[in-house]
């Protein structure tokens, strides 16, 4: 089976879509793209999809050119045999393919190499053959005894020749295979104090035993972790009679033989010193990618939910970074953006000013209209918190207030892009003025943040890095290019994360802006210094011009599909300034009753051969006329506001609150009540069914309803259920 074949088996769809979205790939398209303007070449295939595809088609090539690799390599030794070179044709992993070459593989120096050399090679095929049944094996082993070879005696020929045996047995292909999947299945993983007096965060872990098949993914992220630290001593242990009995089977051939025993000894020391070590590592290794691509998958998602949650716009926003002893930064920013005032407050430790707090807060609100106040969620939140709190309902004010995830916000505020941005200001003002803008515009926000550093997920700092910058750029660049950038305002970092731009390109198109001022046609980016014909065709579709020269421009629609959306207009009578207007609802119902069917789908089919494009595409340029440049955040939870704050002292058990979702791991999902420390939902509380993974359930951004089970308030822990 051929690549192509293998991935639509695996995908479940026709090969024509593969064969497609295969070449689209090879010539260079990006997923966004093919996504949203290949619909017809992929049959719609969505963009989670479309990079599971990519990935493994990655694997399956590399997978294809090791085995090519690895028949040159033995063919050329002559060693390459019918049956092995279809073994190696239909291994489906690399490890299969690794586990067929290693008998072949050049070694450096071992006890069985060396034997060899010494000529003892024809003396461990007569022992691995079995075929004597009388007789003593020292006296079969004289027959190799030779000084000048450094084979003195009969008991080091002999020796010689099993530890040649010894390599045979695990170099096998089958036999490791065997044993891997055996100590997998039956295998289990101990751990202990290194010093079990020392109190750590691995308490759990001092003296526990857990089956390898069973140890869920947060477990073995967490040991791993504790190893690494020197607070953990891990091991794999596995029942090593089963593990001798189950080579024996492979090896053992005739128990007559009169090198039975040596054989049993031999298969025993095979494991012990040859196998054992890298299988134990092998399992290791599996469980950690395992556990790592989980995490990434986790942090991935959890990305994603953040990017996509929805902006609060046309708001002025009073904007609080919390802190102790060098007071809270304030920003006040207007409806788009812009930085109008700034300075810092006491209201906590040590100073506790707040009569000087609520003077400052009241100026500023009466004299730039405050809609709502956003809190930074670090150190001081909760304190600062209750001080807006008791503000707002001392003074009356129609105003709420949120809670914002600052993370990152101070990695943002000292870096490179933030100092160009704004040299004017002092680190810990663009810090403040970060978290407001992260309330009006998350996504064009936090783009500006490495998103590794946004840190909502698990044991981030413990899994692969490349994997993990890898797959948080693709959740990066999927948001920006889903939901579409005013080519007028978006800044450098939200520009190079579009189809087709790198941030020299972005660059670029932000100084042709500020030279010639605003785009006011898709076209004008053929100007811009390195964007070509291939990066407009990428691009142009997701850069939107709000109030150029042609509608069309401020939509999603494809300049390539400019012909055909303007034909259909003209023949639908539907104006170009409904498209400044907010759209046509009347749409479908014009398509239905221009082509006499009850049927949209029907309606759009005929009129998309009739104009000679794509079924597809014709629907995504329908929706763009009924509700041009649609936000896709719209779909998502909406901002959380509160007007007043609880205590931990408040809380009791049975209460019911409603919270919002701050963070998704493994085993459940912290969820912000309103007081100092995210509650949790355990994954056993978020369902009367089964659930396979609380992602199952609940998204980071996601307003839940959820009732207190359990409190501990020496360590301020809030246990919470989602079964009401």
């Amino acid at each position: 089976m051929d690549i192509i074949q293998k991935l639509a088996a695996e995908f479940k769809i026709k090969v024509s879509q593969v064969e497609h979205t295969v070449e689209l790939i090879d010539e260079g398209n990006t997923i966004p793209f093919i996504a949203r303007y290949r619909k017809e070449a992929t049959g719609g295939l969505s963009d989670v999809t479309l990079r599971d595809m990519d990935e493994r088609l990655k694997y399956l090539r590399n997978l294809q050119e090791r085995k090519e690799e690895v028949l040159r390599l033995i063919d050329e030794q002559g060693k390459l045999t019918p049956q092995l070179e279809e073994e190696i044709a239909k291994a489906e992993v690399l490890q299969r393919v690794e586990d067929l070459y290693k008998p072949f593989k050049q070694k450096k120096a071992t006890r069985a190499s060396k034997a060899k050399e010494k000529g003892l090679e024809p003396l461990a095929m007569i022992i691995y053959a079995q075929l004597k049944t009388e007789g003593d094996p020292l006296t079969e082993a004289a027959a190799f005894v030779n000084p000048e070879k450094e084979v003195t005696t009969p008991e080091e020929a002999l020796q010689g020749a099993l530890d040649i045996i010894a390599e045979m047995i695990a170099d096998d292909p089958e036999i490791t295979k065997a044993v891997r999947e055996k100590t997998f299945a039956s295998g289990v993983m101990t751990t202990e104090a290194t010093d079990p007096e020392e109190k750590t965060v691995y308490d759990m872990y001092y003296d526990r035993s857990e089956a390898l098949a069973k140890i869920p993914n947060h477990r073995v992220l967490a040991i791993n972790r504790g190893e690494k630290e020197k607070k953990l001593k891990v091991k794999v242990t596995v029942n090593t009679e089963e593990i001798h009995s189950l080579i024996a089977g492979s090896v053992i051939k005739n128990e007559k033989s009169i090198f039975f025993s040596l054989l049993t000894e031999t298969i025993a020391d095979a494991y012990k010193r040859l196998m054992a070590p890298s299988v134990e590592r092998e399992m290791r290794n599996q469980l950690t990618e395992r556990a790592e691509a989980e995490a990434v998958k986790i942090f991935a998602k959890n990305t994603e939910s953040l990017l996509m949650t929805p902006p609060v716009k046309g708001k002025r926003v009073l904007s609080i970074d919390p802190g102790y002893r060098t007071g809270c930064k304030v920003a006040v920013l207007d409806e788009t953006g812009k930085l109008r005032a700034y300075t810092t407050i006491y209201p906590t430790e040590p100073k506790n000013d707040i009569a000087g707090t609520e003077a400052v807060l009241k100026k500023l609100i009466e004299k730039y209209g405050v809609d709502i106040i956003s809190i930074g969620n670090g150190t001081a939140s909760r304190e600062t918190e209750e001080v807006v709190s008791d503000f707002i309902k001392k003074n009356g004010y129609d105003i709420s207030y949120t809670i914002v995830n600052e993370a990152g916000a101070s990695v943002y505020s000292a870096s490179k892009l933030a100092t160009e941005e704004y040299p004017d200001l002092d680190v810990t003002t663009r810090g403040a003025m970060s978290l407001g803008r992260r309330l009006q515009d998350p996504l064009a926000e936090l783009v500006k943040i490495n998103p590794k550093s946004i840190g909502v997920g698990q044991y981030q700092h413990d899994i692969n890095q490349k994997l993990l910058e890898g797959a948080l750029t693709n959740v990066v660049e999927d948001c920006v290019n889903r939901v579409g950038v005013d080519l007028n305002t978006a800044s450098p970092s939200l520009l190079s994360y579009i189809s087709g731009i790198n941030m020299g390109i972005a660059k670029n198109i932000v100084a042709y802006r500020e030279e010639k001022g605003k785009f006011t046609d898709r076209k004008q980016l053929m100007n811009v210094s390195k964007l070509g014909e291939k990066a407009f065709k990428q691009c142009a579709g997701f850069l939107r011009i709000a109030d150029g020269d042609n509608p069309l421009d401020a939509t999603s629609v494809h300049p390539e599909s400019y012909e055909a959306a303007t034909a259909m207009m003209n023949k639908l009578g539907v104006s170009p300034d409904a498209i400044r207007r907010g759209g046509d609802k009347s749409i479908e119902e014009k398509i239905r009753s221009t082509y006499g069917t009850k049927n949209i789908k029907q309606g759009i089919s005929a009129m998309a051969a009739e104009l000679g494009i794509g079924d597809m595409t014709l629907a995504d340029i329908v929706e763009e006329m009924k509700k041009p440049a649609r936000d896709p955040r719209e779909d998502a939870p909406p901002v959380v506001f509160r007007k007043d704050v609880k205590s931990f002292d408040d809380l009791k058990i049975d209460m019911e609150l409603t919270g919002t979702v701050r963070n998704v791991v493994d085993f459940g999902a912290f969820v912000d009540i309103g007081v100092k420390n995210d509650g949790l939902v355990h994954i056993s509380q978020m369902s009367d069914k089964y659930i396979k993974h609380p992602m199952d359930v609940v998204s980071v951004g996601d307003t839940v309803k959820v009732k207190i089970i359990s409190i501990d308030r020496e360590k301020m822990k809030v246990g919470l259920t989602m079964k009401i």
